[in-house]
């Protein structure tokens, strides 16, 4: 999974800021990585986190394993931890989250169940992430149209 998304687009060349596809894998590993730790990776070292595989158990332990020894190694301490869903809203195709449905209707926007179990489960993380308080909301319409959700 080293696609982007095209809201990403304002600095996915330079990956200043951690892609959504990285923020997933970390969710799915339970690290808790800091835009200051990100910004210590030398590029290939980003880029290496980009095309890592984290979908397995063992890939999950070694993706975590690998940002943590990347951390320490530029910080001196690990990244926090962060507790791992065993079944993240993202893999659920068939139950759009509350935050999703408020923040669509902010927009004037209605997401239907059909609409949602048809987005990936990249498309249904991402939209999770920009729909929380704690982010930056900019991208979460853009992410909208991008995925087909705007009529």
């Amino acid at each position: 999974m080293s696609d982007f998304f095209q809201f990403e687009a304002d600095f996915v060349e330079s990956l200043r800021c951690i892609p959504m596809q990285v923020r997933m894998k970390l969710d799915t590993c339970g690290v808790k990585l800091k835009l200051t730790h990100w910004h210590e990776f030398t590029g290939e070292e980003r880029q290496r986190l980009v095309t890592m595989p984290c979908t397995t158990g063992a890939e999950s332990q070694a993706y975590g394993e690998l940002v943590q020894n990347l951390v320490v190694e530029k910080t001196g301490k690990p990244a926090g931890e962060l507790p791992i869903d065993p079944n993240p809203p993202w893999l659920d195709g068939s139950i759009i989250p509350a935050e999703i449905q408020a923040k669509a209707a902010d927009c004037q926007v209605t997401i239907t169940s059909q609409k949602w179990n048809g987005l990936t489960s990249a498309q249904r993380f991402a939209l999770i992430k920009l729909s929380r308080p704690s982010h930056e909301n900019k991208n979460f319409l853009p992410a909208l149209k991008e995925f087909g959700l705007l009529e």
